[in-house]
C-alpha cells in the first residue's frame, strides 16, 4: 500500500500512534522498503508536533485520529491551518514544505503495488541505509533528531541480548512506548533478533498490567525502575501470581527473597544515540565484589573513552570525566549537524554524561554534565543523591534537582520521593545523612502520593524545570 501511494526509498514516514500491532506492522513495512521511520511521541503538544515534522523533513504522516481524548488532526490543523486539505490533495504547506500526505491509521490507501516491485525495493535495502530517526533530548535541552542505520541498530540490539537475559522463546513485556528507544530497540527489534514474544499495552494501568502479566505468563519484565515501582505499589500486587518472571526482571516485581541488594547488579546504561544500552552485565547475576554500583562493561561494538571535559584529552583509569563512545553500534549522525559537529576527529561521540572507567573496563555513571550544580561551592550530582536515596529500604523512587534555598541567595538540594510506606521527614533526613555528605543531603522534600505527579517531557525523561517548580511549590524544609 505504501509503495502504491508513492512511498519509496529515502521517504521519511512518521508514525503518531499508540503501541499495538498496527504500529509494528506500519514500522516494519516502512523500513523494509528503504524508507526512513520517524516515530513521534503521542505526548507531543501541537506546536511540538509541527516542529518535529519540520525538523525531520517528514514527507508522509500516518496518525491515529484520536487517542486518550486528543484529536491529533484537529490539533495539527490549529497550528498549521490548511495542512490537512492540502496534503490529502497532494499540495504543500509552507510551514511544512516536505509534507506530502497525511493519512489516518485506520484509513490507509487501498491500492497495492505489484509484488515484484516491492520485492525489488526490499532486496535493495542494505545495512548502511538509514533506518530510523528518533527524537531525544536532555532533561533541559531541545529535542534533537538522532539517525540510525539498519546495520548499527541491529548490531546494538544484538550486543545487549545476553545482558538483558533475552533469548529465543522469552515472553518479554515492555511497557515503554514504541516511539521511544526503549520500546523500539528494547521491544520490537529485540523480539525479532532474539526470536522472542513481545507483549505490551497501548494504555497500561498498574492493576491492568498486573493481570496481563499473570494471564500471559510473562517471563521477563524490562523497562524503567519507576514503572516497576508504580506497578508494585498497586493494591492487587501482593495476590498476583508473577511466578513466571525470571530473575532478569526489574527487582521491584520479584519476591523479596529474589531481589538483589541495591547496587549488586549492573545498571544497564545507554542512550538514544547508542540505540539503547551499550554497557552492562547480566541482569540476573550480581557483579563481582568491588564492581558493584557500576554499569558493568561496554558491549561488543562499543569503545568507551573518558575525556577531560575541558581539554578533550583522555584521562587515566579511575579518573572522572566525560564519557565518549565510538563503534559500529553508534548512531550515524544528528539531523542538522555536520559530522565534525557531532563526532571528534577520531570518531568518538561526546555524550555529555560523566563517568569513571576503571582498570578492568567497568564503567560507573556519575551524572550529566549539564545537570550538576553547586551547593556552598561543592559539586552535587543528582544521580548520586538519587542512587543513595534508593538504597533506603522504603524509598521506591527518588528524583533530585537544585532549588533556591531560604532567601533565594544560593541553591540547595531538593528531592521528590515515592515511598512504600508512611515515613516522617526527620527519619528520612537521618537515614540520608548516614549515606551522603552533609552538603548533598536534600533540604527540601516532596513526598509523592503517586509517580504520576512527577513532571515528564514528551521524550520520556523527567522535566527538571517542572521538578524544580514542584519542589519549590509544595516542598517541605528540613
Amino acid at each position: 500500500l505504501l509503495v502504491a501511494s508513492g512511498v519509496g526509498p529515502h521517504a521519511r514516514v512518521a508514525l503518531l500512534m499508540p503501541n499495538g500491532i498496527e504500529w509494528a506492522l506500519a514500522a516494519y513495512a516502512i523500513t523494509r522498503i528503504g524508507a526512513l521511520l520517524v516515530p513521534l511521541s503521542t505526548l507531543l503538544r501541537p506546536p511540538e508536533l509541527a516542529a518535529q515534522l519540520r525538523q525531520a523533513s517528514v514527507s508522509h504522516l500516518i496518525a491515529s485520529p484520536e487517542y486518550r481524548g486528543r484529536d491529533y488532526f484537529s490539533e495539527l490543523e490549529s497550528v498549521v491551518p490548511g495542512v490537512l486539505d492540502r496534503t490529502t490533495a497532494g499540495g504543500r504547506e509552507e510551514a511544512l514544505p516536505a509534507l506530502q500526505r497525511v493519512w489516518p491509521a485506520d484509513a490507509l490507501p487501498t491500492a497495492s503495488a505489484r509484488p515484484e516491485i516491492v520485492e525489488a525495493l526490499e532486496a535493495a535495502v542494505c545495512p548502511s541505509d538509514d533506518f530510523v530517526l528518533l527524537f531525544t533530548s536532555g532533561s533541559r535541552g531541545a529535542p534533537k533528531g538522532v539517525l540510525h542505520t539498519h546495520g548499527n541498530a541491529i548490531r546494538a540490539v544484538a550486543s545487549g541480548l545476553e545482558a538483558r537475559c533475552i533469548g529465543r522463546g522469552e515472553r518479554l513485556y515492555i511497557p515503554m512506548p514504541f516511539f521511544w528507544t526503549g520500546g523500539l530497540s528494547g521491544g520490537l527489534l529485540t523480539a525479532l533478533v532474539a526470536e522472542a514474544t513481545l507483549l505490551t499495552e497501548s494504555d497500561p494501568t498498574p492493576a491492568g498490567t498486573l493481570a496481563f502479566l499473570a494471564r500471559e505468563r510473562v517471563t521477563l519484565f524490562r523497562g524503567w525502575p519507576d514503572q516497576a515501582a508504580r506497578i508494585a505499589a498497586d493494591p492487587t500486587f501482593p495476590e498476583t501470581d508473577l511466578s513466571s518472571l525470571g530473575d532478569g526482571s526489574l527487582p521491584a516485581l520479584l519476591p523479596e527473597s529474589r531481589r538483589p541488594r541495591p547496587g549488586a547488579r549492573a545498571n544497564l546504561f545507554g542512550m538514544t544515540e547508542t540505540f539503547g544500552p551499550y554497557c552492562g552485565s547480566r541482569a540476573d547475576s550480581d557483579l563481582p565484589e568491588g564492581k558493584q554500583g557500576s554499569c558493568g562493561r561496554p558491549f561488543a561494538g562499543i569503545e568507551v573513552r573518558i575525556l577531560d571535559a575541558e581539554t578533550g584529552e583522555p584521562v587515566a583509569p579511575g579518573e572522572q570525566g566525560e564519557i565518549a563512545v565510538r563503534g559500529p553500534n553508534v548512531m550515524s549522525g544528528i539531523v542538522g549537524r555536520l559530522r565534525e559537529q557531532t563526532f571528534t576527529p577520531d570518531g568518538f561521540y561526546r555524550t555529555g554524561d560523566l563517568g569513571v572507567l576503571d582498570e578492568n573496563g567497568y564503567l560507573s555513571f556519575r551524572g550529566r554534565a549539564d545537570d550538576m550544580f553547586k551547593v556552598s561551592g561543592a559539586t552535587v550530582y543528582p544521580s548520586e543523591v538519587e542512587s543513595a536515596l534508593r538504597t533506603i529500604p522504603f524509598v521506591a523512587q527518588a528524583f533530585v534537582t537544585n532549588v533556591p534555598g531560604e532567601g533565594g541567595d544560593q541553591d540547595v538540594v531538593g528531592a521528590a520521593v515515592f515511598c512504600r510506606e508512611e515515613i516522617d521527614l526527620a527519619r528520612l533526613d537521618r537515614l540520608c545523612r548516614e549515606r551522603l555528605s552533609a552538603f548533598k543531603v536534600p533540604r527540601r522534600w516532596v513526598r509523592l502520593s503517586t509517580l504520576d505527579e512527577v513532571p515528564m517531557m514528551a521524550t520520556g525523561k523527567v522535566d527538571k524545570s517542572g521538578l524544580q517548580q514542584l519542589i519549590e511549590r509544595v516542598g517541605t524544609s528540613v
